[in-house]
């Protein structure tokens, strides 16, 4: 699991080669959700609707970064790290 980010207890990831469309993958405890980087749409699974919100808000700063390690990921080149959210 290539980890990019990690904020507020809250561990983003990608996958190489993952299936369309474009999104990551938000960690929790015990939860996890796939979430669109285009829509912000919840795709899979679930997190507490706090850490949803600031994963959807983390995202929503960080959209361009997130396209190009998805774009990244899909080449099969290393992803960068993405800046937390504050």
């Amino acid at each position: 699991m290539p980890r990019i980010s990690q904020f507020f207890g809250i561990t983003i990831a990608m996958f190489y080669r993952d299936h369309a469309p474009p999104h990551f993958h938000a960690y929790y405890q015990d939860a996890e959700a796939l979430i669109d980087i285009r829509t912000f749409a919840l795709l899979e699974g679930r997190l507490p609707p706090r850490q949803l919100g600031l994963a959807v808000e983390w995202a929503a700063k960080r959209q361009a970064e997130l396209l190009r390690n998805w774009d990244r990921a899909r080449s099969n080149q290393p992803l960068d790290a993405v800046l937390p959210l504050e």
